[in-house]
């Protein structure tokens, strides 16, 4: 018995969703590329300015949260809402208030959300197989779990400029990895028209 396979490489039903989607790869991979350029200029601050945005963003996050406090219902949840928003607030106070401490140990932790990621990109990236690119998306889960297995290693003696260089790396690596997959996306769509 032969069988006959009429399918050319393809993403399955998920990719086609994904090719009316390629600039936004193309887009996201060069906004990486230019940050990851920009960073790369100075790899202590930009260590410290990203988690002096982190902390930034959990004060703002923590203000709002104050806020919603007020509106839950009964006094208990608005109790429970209102201090765990404040010690989400001075989190955030704490760590723009000294950045060094945090990068340290927010290294850490950066560790494990780079290794995590990098393992679900790698099998995203397998998943799409054989399509065009699809190397680009395993190569870059490659690299941010390599990334994040040096900071889980190294920490916490790691050095500000090291935590610096590796998310300078990976933002290059995920700018190429995006920007080579929303091109791939781009030559299927014009060779299939």
């Amino acid at each position: 018995m032969t069988m006959t396979s009429e399918a050319s490489p393809s993403l399955g039903s998920v990719p086609r969703v994904l090719d009316d989607k390629w600039g936004w790869f193309v887009a996201i991979g060069l906004i990486d590329l230019i940050i990851g350029g920009i960073s790369s200029t100075n790899l202590m601050l930009a260590n410290l300015v990203s988690v002096v945005v982190i902390g930034a963003a959990m004060i703002v996050s923590g203000i709002a949260q104050v806020v919603h406090a007020f509106s839950a219902r009964g006094p208990r949840g608005t109790a429970f809402w209102f201090l765990s928003s404040l010690i989400y607030t001075a989190a955030g106070a704490l760590i723009v208030y000294d950045p060094l401490l945090a990068s340290l140990e927010l290294a850490l932790l950066a560790g494990f959300f780079l290794a995590s990621v990098g393992v679900m990109r790698t099998i995203v990236g397998i998943k799409t197989r054989p399509a065009a690119g699809w190397g680009w998306i395993v190569a870059a889960g490659i690299v941010s779990f390599a990334t994040g297995s040096v900071l889980i290693v190294s920490s916490p003696g790691i050095g500000l400029w090291l935590f610096g260089a590796l998310l300078v790396v990976d933002l290059i690596v995920q700018g190429w990895g995006n920007l080579a997959f929303g091109i791939a996306l781009k030559v299927r769509e014009l060779r299939a028209a």
